[in-house]
C-alpha cells in the first residue's frame, strides 16, 4: 500500500500561512474555497490533493470549527492564523469570497446510532446555515458530506428537502454513497457525498477502485502496553485465532467472540453456554414477537416457558437465575414500540410479561474487535473508535493513534500530538476520509 494518498508536500499540511490581502485582490486563478464544520480538517486535506493533482492553485479564505479539540488538531496541522467559532453567529455575508464550499455538517441527527430525530434536531437545522451561505455567496460549487442514514432519514423526505432546497438556490445536484474501501482506505466506512455545481451535474459513477487492508496500516512489530482485557481473551484464544473477531454479545457466528465464552462475569458451565446461544438466535425471531401481541424488536426478552420450548433442561430455572445473578442475562420487559412527531422510541412495556435477555452489547467491553491484517477495519465511530485491537505473537494491544489515522487515509505527517488518545479517536470517528474527498472533488473542479 502507498500510504501517501494524501502528498502532505503539495497540499496545505505544515504549509506557512496563506496571507490573501484584500478580497479585491485574491489572484482568480486561485481555487478558494471554506471549510465548514472542519473537524480535523480531512475534508481539506483531500479537497488540496485534488487540487494538487489538478495542477490548481488554492487557498483556504475561511475555516468554522467549535470543538476545543478539533481546534487544536487543524492548527497543528494548518498554518492557518485564525479559526472562526460557531458558524450560527456569524454573518455569511462576511465570509470571505470563495470559490467552493466544504462541509462535513453534522451528522448526528442522522446517524442511525443517534435518535434519528434528522432536520428536526437542532444540529440538523445547521444544514440550513450553509444554505444561507450558499445564497449570500454563490460560489461556482460545494460539496458536502454526512452518514449514509441521512437517504433513508425520515423515509427519504431528509434527503428530498436537502435536494430541494440546494436545487432551489440554482445548482446542480447530484449525491452517492460512497464506501472508503474503494478508495485505498483500509476502513468500512459508507458515506453520502453531496455534489453541487452551477454549471453541472457532477458524475458521481465509475470511480477506480483501489484496495487497501489493515495490513498496510498496522504497525505489527511494534508492541507498546498490553491491553488487560487482551490478556483475558489470549487465556482462550491464540494470537491468530484472536485476528478478525468481535467481541460482543448480541450476534452469533464464528467471527464473534462472547462474554461467556471467556467467563468474562463468572464461571459459564457447557450447558449454560448452550442456553446462552440458543436464547441469542431464538430472540431475534419475529414468532415471539407475534405470540407477544407486539411490534417485532431486535432482540425480545423470552419467557420460561418460552425458553423451555426450545431448550426443555430440567435444571432450566436454576440456570437462568445463576446466569442473571452473574449478570449474563436481566428479567425485564419488552419494550413496545412508540412513534411520536416521526421519532420512534422503545418503552419497557409492563402489559407484556417479564423475559430473560442478553445483557451485554458491545460498548460494554473494553475491545470490541481485534483486526485481521487481511481485512478492512469496521467502521470508526466516535464511541467505540479507541476499543480497536491488534492480536500480535506478544499479545493484544490497542491500535495507536497513528494507525488509527492510517486506517483514515491520512498521511504518517499529520500529528495529533496536541491531544489526548480519547480525543484523537473522538476526531477520528467522525472524521471525513481525505482519499474519497479527492476522487470526488477532482470530479466537482474538473
Amino acid at each position: 500500500m502507498n500510504l501517501d494518498l494524501i502528498d502532505d508536500k503539495k497540499v496545505g499540511l505544515k504549509k506557512k500561512p496563506v496571507h490573501l490581502g484584500k478580497e479585491s485582490a485574491l489572484d482568480t486563478r486561485v481555487i478558494r474555497f471554506i471549510d465548514l464544520f472542519a473537524g480535523m480538517g480531512g475534508t481539506r486535506l483531500g479537497f488540496e490533493q485534488a487540487c494538487q493533482e489538478l495542477g490548481l492553485k488554492h487557498a483556504c479564505t475561511f475555516t468554522s470549527e467549535i470543538k476545543h479539540h478539533a481546534v487544536k488538531a487543524y492548527s497543528e496541522n494548518f498554518a492557518d492564523d485564525r479559526i472562526a467559532g460557531d458558524i450560527t453567529a456569524i454573518d455569511p455575508s462576511s465570509i470571505p469570497a470563495f470559490d467552493f464550499l466544504l462541509a462535513g455538517f453534522p451528522c448526528q441527527p442522522f446517524s442511525s446510532a443517534g435518535k434519528r430525530k434528522g432536520l428536526r434536531d437542532d444540529r440538523g437545522n445547521l444544514f440550513f446555515n450553509i444554505v444561507d451561505i450558499l445564497e449570500a455567496k454563490k460560489p461556482t460549487g460545494f460539496l458536502l458530506e454526512n452518514v449514509d442514514g441521512l437517504v433513508t432519514d425520515n423515509d427519504g423526505e431528509t434527503i428530498a428537502l436537502i435536494e430541494h432546497e440546494l436545487c432551489a438556490l440554482g445548482y446542480h445536484i447530484n449525491w452517492r454513497v460512497l464506501s472508503a474501501a474503494d478508495f485505498g482506505v483500509p476502513q468500512q466506512r459508507k458515506r453520502l457525498y453531496i455534489t453541487g455545481h452551477l454549471k453541472r451535474r457532477v458524475n458521481l459513477d465509475d470511480f477506480e477502485v483501489c484496495i487497501n487492508t489493515c495490513s498496510q496500516a498496522i504497525e505489527y512489530e511494534e508492541f507498546t502496553q498490553p491491553h488487560p482485557f487482551g490478556k483475558l481473551l489470549r487465556k482462550y484464544f491464540s494470537h491468530h485465532e484472536l485476528q478478525g473477531k468481535s467481541i460482543k454479545d448480541k450476534r452469533g457466528g464464528s467471527a464473534n467472540i462472547h462474554s461467556w465464552d471467556i467467563d468474562y462475569k463468572g464461571p459459564v458451565s457447557d450447558e449454560q453456554k448452550e442456553l446462552l446461544n440458543a436464547m441469542m438466535t431464538q430472540r431475534r425471531q419475529k414468532r415471539w414477537a407475534v405470540a407477544k401481541g407486539m411490534h417485532w424488536m431486535d432482540g425480545m426478552p423470552l419467557t420460561f416457558d418460552e425458553i423451555a420450548s426450545f431448550f426443555p433442561a430440567k435444571n432450566l430455572q436454576v440456570m437462568l437465575d445463576d446466569l442473571t445473578l452473574k449478570g449474563y442475562v436481566k428479567f425485564e420487559h419488552p419494550k413496545s414500540l412508540h412513534i411520536h412527531n416521526g421519532i420512534r422510541t422503545r418503552v419497557p412495556d409492563p402489559r407484556i410479561p417479564k423475559g430473560y435477555n442478553i445483557v451485554t452489547g458491545k460498548l460494554s467491553f473494553p475491545l470490541t474487535k481485534i483486526l485481521h491484517p487481511d481485512d478492512f477495519a469496521p467502521t470508526l465511530v466516535a464511541t467505540e473508535a479507541g476499543k480497536i485491537g491488534v492480536s500480535l505473537p506478544q499479545g493484544v494491544r490497542s491500535i495507536t493513534v497513528r494507525e488509527g489515522l492510517r486506517l483514515s487515509g491520512f498521511p504518517d505527517t499529520y500529528s495529533l500530538n496536541s491531544i489526548s488518545y480519547k480525543e484523537a479517536f473522538d476526531l477520528l470517528g467522525n472524521t471525513v476520509m481525505p482519499p474519497v474527498i479527492t476522487a470526488v472533488a477532482k470530479r466537482l473542479l474538473a
